[in-house]
């Protein structure tokens, strides 16, 4: 019996054993189910669940959305409020596509215990759909016109944030200071003033801050951790991720309303910080293109990129940091870059060695973007023993120079074209993408996780986290240490780019290593 490498792939998504995983390594020596099983239990990787959480009971969670924007629809839709234009227009793509299961998702999501009863949103367009389509004969969504009059009006026990980043930490300080729970969408924050500001109050508040980097509810990536954990791949000394983008809505080209106008927004408000400049649709409706509003590559998506590797490897800060880039292939008046390169030193880390002590130690973290390609790179763990291929399934690829392996290659039981371990939990389940960008995202699993064969929308799980800690107490997975990390890093890389220049960390006194004459922030907020 001879097994292909291609044979493999192909069998992965149909020979599932416990949650979706399967015994890849099968070599043409290798054919009994007994040694396969052998094998697997050699590696003990455990896929892992989410923790199971107690019902959300009592009162119900009085929940306020400021910014209902592509992002603060998305987390409504995960709190279980969906709009009356959304919900007709999944029915529609149901019908078009039997495959699309947007819809049922939705219907079939454990209704969590919250009312949404406030919007802050400066579009008047915006605040009067979720208005029109949340309010009930019960309760009526309150419309308030700032963050500051929502957050003192006694009205709300949580609020979720959704904005432009130069206003996350702002609002994130002044709910937890008046005891409002907060869930503040990434980057944390958008200076590295506020960032120690915001770690501060966090620190001293009893309300429950929650960063929202929903990928740590994923499977996979839970999974990752014991494969990690368990020595499976060795010393780890260079990781690889990617952004791979090539349409519009990637590039932050969002969609104008055609209701937008200077009577229908507060311009002055929406600038908040930023510098003062004439109403501009463009700026209001795609504000990740500028640095007063946005944090770009640096904050938009590498956030993602590092936390879901620090929630694997629990990392921490970079020693040091350098990046390069530039405005390649959308010159479009925009000033944050579109293809952006960071390698990120971690000299003093290590995930273990099958090696000698002492022979290995330090890792390099690679992160590669272009808004100009879509080609798929994934997600690579590259250790002495073995390769991990990271997304929303995990692969285990075996070493050819492996120490640990070395007895199971000279055996054949173990080939480096043949993958060793791969977990799959959305075998067998078809998925529908409607766009590129939805694709890109779904790769990286930062839309949706699998449960005992059922999809679930991995944002709904962060958000039940969140408000289960609210409820019930307990730590959260992504919190202000988790977000302290995740900012400070985007901050150094979106410094190294603007100086051109390789950007320290002391993590003795837990600060960015001065430069002579420069001011950070003022660097960070400029727009050259």
């Amino acid at each position: 019996m001879k097994w292909t490498r291609r044979d493999m792939l192909k069998g992965l998504g149909s020979l599932p054993i416990v949650g979706g995983i399967w015994w890849a390594g099968a070599s043409s020596s290798i054919v009994s189910s007994k040694e396969r099983s052998e094998l697997l239990e050699q590696l003990n990787i455990q896929p892992s669940l989410p923790p199971a959480l107690p019902i959300i009971g009592g009162a119900a969670i009085r929940v306020g959305i400021i910014g209902f924007g592509i992002r603060g629809e998305q987390l409504c839709r995960s709190l279980g409020f969906a709009t009356k234009e959304w919900l007709q227009n999944m029915e529609k793509a149901k019908e078009e596509n039997t495959n699309h299961t947007a819809l049922r998702d939705f219907l079939n999501q454990e209704k969590l215990n919250v009312q949404l009863v406030a919007v802050c949103d400066i579009f008047d367009i915006r605040a009067e759909k979720v208005i029109n389509s949340f309010s009930s004969d019960n309760i009526k969504v309150k419309r308030f016109k700032t963050h500051q009059e929502m957050i003192r009006s006694g009205n709300v026990d949580a609020v979720i944030i959704a904005t432009p980043d130069h206003w996350h930490a702002p609002m994130a300080i002044d709910a937890l200071e008046n005891g409002v729970h907060a869930y503040v969408e990434k980057p944390m924050t958008h200076t590295i003033e506020e960032t120690y500001k915001l770690k501060e109050v966090a620190e001293k508040s009893d309300a429950y801050l929650m960063i929202g980097h929903q990928h740590r509810q994923t499977l996979s990536f839970k999974t990752a951790q014991d494969v990690v954990a368990k020595g499976t791949l060795g010393h780890v000394s260079v990781i690889q991720t990617n952004t791979n983008r090539n349409d519009d809505n990637g590039a932050w080209n969002y969609h104008i309303h055609e209701k937008a106008n200077d009577q229908t927004i507060d311009w002055d408000l929406f600038l908040g910080s930023a510098p003062k400049i004439p109403f501009n649709k463009e700026h209001f409706f795609r504000w990740r293109k500028w640095w007063a509003y946005g944090s770009g590559l640096s904050g938009d998506l590498l956030t993602h990129d590092y936390d879901r590797l620090n929630c694997v490897l629990n990392m921490g800060i970079p020693n040091s940091i350098m990046a390069s880039g530039g405005i390649y292939t959308h010159i479009d008046g925009r000033n944050v870059p579109d293809v952006l390169q960071v390698n990120m030193e971690f000299p003093n880390f290590s995930t273990g060695s099958s090696q000698k002590k002492g022979k290995e130690k330090g890792m390099t973290f690679i992160y590669s973007a272009t808004l100009g390609n879509g080609f798929n790179r994934p997600t690579l763990l590259m250790g002495h023993d073995a390769t991990m291929e990271l997304g929303n399934k995990l692969t285990v690829w075996p070493d050819g120079r492996s120490t640990k392996y070395a007895d199971m290659m000279a055996s054949k039981k173990m080939h480096p074209r043949t993958p060793i371990f791969q977990y799959d939990p959305s075998s067998n389940l078809p998925d529908a993408i409607s766009s590129a960008t939805s694709q890109y995202f779904a790769d990286k699993g930062l839309m949706w996780t699998y449960i005992n064969g059922a999809r679930i929308d991995s944002t709904f799980l962060h958000l039940r986290e969140w408000l289960n800690g609210i409820r019930n107490g307990g730590d959260l997975s992504c919190g202000i240490k988790e977000g302290f990390d995740e900012a400070i890093t985007a901050h150094m890389t979106g410094l190294s780019y603007k100086l051109g220049r390789k950007i320290e960390w002391n993590s003795s006194d837990q600060i960015i290593k001065p430069i002579d004459g420069v001011n950070f922030d003022e660097v960070l907020l400029s727009n050259k």
